[in-house]
């Protein structure tokens, strides 16, 4: 007789409104046993993490109402429980960790009373055993020095460690089910790799089920033992995780599959001679960059973001430029448009030096380079309507009338698969894959040699994000432009990137055509950030993770093939 499961979701509806109620969750059943990993995937706005925060009774109040259930755990409804008894199940038996750690940390708390209030509320523990408590989880889920740790604030912590917190907070209670709520979407791969890792190993330890809302079809493959994937509050496939990826039986499941990126996967087509035999449109030479802290509360420090950085872009070549979070990538990107000045070094665009270019100067210089920001609604005037966005470079670059610059815009969002009436609409109308649309329609709008890319597609699912890099792809065909990539995810990079460059501690470790970084990966933090990217296959499970020593070589690069080059 098989045991019953530990949660049980039956005919789950929920609403959002009071006159016309929305339905946005809609007869959604699934069930996660003990000691079960489900993972529960699918687009934004599919209803994953309404049906999460369902489960644990966080719904926004006089907003959303649950209209079908009932949510059984550990036996009992949760939804006739009183809000005391709820209190009592969140946290104490189900734990949650949210996306983003920063937003569920108080920031004006140190580490150690946010973890130890936990354990003296539900478990009634006094400040000492509590204290014990908070910092033998921490040993455990690897961060060193934990008796200092816990008096520090969150601020003090880089995101992977932000998320090795929240893990150890909610794992100190001993939960019976954890719910993941995309754990790892923000993070660098290997940081990722490791929290997977960890996830992995304090659940088995604890024999803690986990319910995984994500929409990284590679970080389903590596953790899940069944799959639900959700389509506008509907649920439309389940099956065991192993069979999913090797049949789906959806239309739906089929397609979202299909555009997941692989790093084993088919590159972009070659530029074509013509393009490759033209000098460098974009060429960065011996960049350096420190930041300097401090202020009038503490000593003065300085960081070396950038030593002595080499790096070209040809014309209709995309060059990726890879690294985890403070390997000075974006940085590089930023000085590459002038956001940010150079210590020393020249910045050349198709052949002009505009390391120096001030004023009339520098805006012309700016017309051939333009920036894609990695969050589209953080660059987006909110107040702007679209058609306003896109009219101001044209209007900045002069010498259009009214009449042309409502025809170009019209033509830009054309170009990026927009409706013409999307012009008279503010940002916080369109989706993040439209946004990001409309901020590439902005960098169009000047006609640029060269489009730095940070980060393009790191916030978005998987279908829009291979639609956003096919626009990418398919503009750069049409335009012969060249694209400066920056990017953490290997598999996007293997889709549209023509050379590679790795970075490392603010110098470039590797380089070259990007079948030969990637198949044939010759520094050891290539192979550690290879070996550490997730593959959408649950035959892959098990890869051995490769680290790279502290003394990893960081000289001066040293060619290993006409164009390969690693750090000596």
């Amino acid at each position: 007789m098989m045991p019953p499961p530990l949660l049980s979701v039956s005919s789950l509806s929920v609403a959002f409104g009071h006159r016309e109620p929305r339905t946005v969750v809609s007869d959604v059943s699934f069930e996660v046993g003990a000691g079960e990993t489900v993972a529960l995937v699918g687009e934004s706005g599919s209803g994953k993490s309404v049906t999460a925060l369902s489960i644990v009774g966080l719904l926004p109040q006089g907003a959303a109402r649950i209209t079908g259930g009932p949510i059984s755990f550990e036996g009992r409804n949760i939804l006739t429980l009183d809000d005391e008894a709820r209190r009592h199940l969140r946290g104490n038996r189900i734990g949650m960790i949210f996306q983003e750690p920063m937003t569920s940390l108080n920031p004006v708390l140190s580490i150690g009373r946010q973890m130890t209030e936990a354990l003296e509320v539900h478990r009634g523990l006094d400040g000492t055993a509590a204290r014990r408590r908070a910092i033998a989880i921490l040993e455990h889920v690897g961060i060193a020095n934990a008796v200092a740790r816990l008096e520090q604030y969150p601020h003090e912590f880089s995101g992977g460690m932000r998320q090795r917190v929240m893990i150890a907070a909610v794992m100190a209670l001993e939960p019976r089910l954890l719910i993941a709520d995309e754990p790892t979407t923000a993070l660098d791969v290997t940081v990722q790799a490791q929290i997977l890792d960890l996830m992995r190993t304090v659940t088995r330890e604890a024999g803690t089920s986990l319910l995984l809302i994500t929409h990284d079809m590679g970080v389903v493959a590596e953790m899940a033992d069944r799959v639900v994937v959700m389509r506008h509050g509907r649920i439309v496939e389940t099956n065991a995780v192993t069979a999913l990826f090797r049949a789906p039986a959806e239309s739906y499941t089929q397609a979202l599959l299909a555009a997941v990126p692989r790093i084993d996967g088919p590159g972009p087509s070659r530029p074509s001679a013509r393009d490759l035999s033209q000098a460098p449109i974009l060429s960065l030479s011996g960049i350096s960059k420190t930041f300097h802290g401090g202020g009038w509360l503490r000593s003065a420090s300085a960081t070396m973001a950038l030593d002595d950085v080499t790096l070209e872009v040809d014309r209709a070549q995309t060059v990726a430029l890879v690294g985890e979070s403070g390997s000075g990538k974006s940085t590089l990107g930023r000085i590459a448009v002038r956001l940010t000045e150079p210590d020393s070094g020249r910045v050349l665009v198709e052949g002009e030096d505009i390391t120096a270019a001030r004023g009339t100067r520098l805006r012309t210089a700016r017309s051939r380079i333009q920036f894609v920001f990695q969050d589209p609604y953080a660059s987006l005037d909110p107040r702007f309507t679209i058609e306003r966005t896109l009219a101001e470079p044209l209007k900045v670059k002069g010498g259009l009338e009214a009449r042309e610059i409502r025809r170009r815009v019209a033509s830009l969002l054309d170009r990026v698969g927009l409706p013409a009436n999307a012009a008279t609409r503010l940002p916080h109308e369109f989706s993040g894959g439209q946004r990001q649309r409309i901020a590439i329609a902005r960098t169009l709008a000047v006609d640029p040699a060269v489009i730095v890319a940070d980060e393009p597609t790191s916030a978005l699912d998987v279908s829009v994000q291979a639609q956003i890099l096919d626009l990418l792809a398919g503009l750069q065909r049409e335009q012969a432009l060249a694209l400066l990539f920056i990017t953490h995810d290997l598999s996007v990079v293997r889709r549209v990137a023509h050379r590679v460059a790795v970075m490392r501690a603010g110098r470039i470790v590797e380089v070259g055509q990007a079948a030969d970084v990637l198949d044939h990966p010759l520094h050891p933090y290539t192979r550690s950030l290879l070996s550490a990217a997730p593959v959408p296959d649950p035959l892959g499970r098990g890869r051995p993770r490769l680290t790279c020593p502290p003394d990893a070589p960081s000289g001066p690069l040293r060619a290993v093939s006409p164009d390969h080059w690693i750090a000596s």
